[in-house]
């Protein structure tokens, strides 16, 4: 590519069409760094704006702003607990166009037509059946990965070991204080499917990228040097769930001690 991309222009690259949902993870900090340095706004509404844009008001838009503090038995609340999982997602926060969904741990600020039913859903599993992690499977929502990797942010891989069912996890309830969109505050119970720190294993996740490759499923690129990659969640579903059925998840999980067998 030639030329500096300016950052209302760099989602003209993520594949994106009108209708489409699409859920963006990113560590935005080269990327803005890349912006001060050509004289280029840095104010990532401008690019959530672009995003909007493309896919209009018949797409949705999904940003995690995952938080792990209702795991250590503090206070969630809708409307304040900050986002963990980087700066886009604080932005998303803060604009009245976009809702938060209601589990208190791996939530996601959402805007367009799928915003209402998603910020309805009150899955007490993260990665349930009736979760956003489902919806987006059912979507084939486009995962677009702004310089990070699958290994570190796939997360839609746990929605496809639960649905499945793995040896290494296993579904563990947390309780806290909950504060909904309304001020009311109640006792609530939700859970996550964690791993089995007895289960000696370590998670890869990249060893499925040559097959979302041969599948079309997956597509690398590049923008102002800054990696980039898009992911049809939809089609990688099977793909995840193959490994995980048929092969003791072997390409998701590295056993450290061979205790696949």
């Amino acid at each position: 590519m030639k030329g500096y991309v300016k950052l209302k222009d760099i989602p003209q690259y993520f594949g994106l069409e009108r209708g489409d949902s699409v859920w963006i993870a990113s560590d935005v900090k080269q990327l803005l760094y890349t912006c001060i340095e050509n004289d280029d706004d840095t104010d990532l509404n401008i690019l959530i704006d672009s995003v909007q844009e493309i896919v209009g008001e018949e797409g949705t838009v999904l940003i995690p702003v995952f938080n792990w503090d209702f795991c250590k038995g503090k206070t969630f609340d809708i409307r304040k607990s900050p986002s963990q999982t980087g700066s886009i997602g604080k932005t998303a926060l803060k604009r009245k166009d976009f809702k938060r969904t209601k589990h208190p741990i791996y939530s996601f600020a959402v805007w367009g037509k799928g915003s209402d039913e998603l910020a309805a859903m009150d899955n007490r599993s993260s990665f349930g059946a009736h979760s956003p992690f489902s919806w987006c499977r059912e979507h084939d929502t486009k995962n677009v990965f702004i310089d990070v990797e699958c290994q570190h942010s796939y997360t839609f891989v746990h929605y496809v070991e639960e649905m499945i069912g793995v040896p290494y996890r296993y579904l563990k309830n947390f309780t806290a204080e909950y504060i909904d969109e309304n001020g009311d505050r109640s006792i609530r119970t939700y859970c996550m499917h964690v791993r089995d720190l007895s289960a000696d294993i370590f998670v890869t996740i990249y060893p499925y990228e040559e097959d979302f490759k041969k599948a079309g499923a997956s597509r690398r690129y590049e923008v102002n040097g800054i990696p980039m990659k898009t992911i049809s969640m939809g089609k990688t579903y099977e793909i995840i769930a193959e490994d995980v059925r048929y092969n003791k998840s072997r390409k998701l999980c590295d056993y450290k001690l061979g205790n696949a067998d």
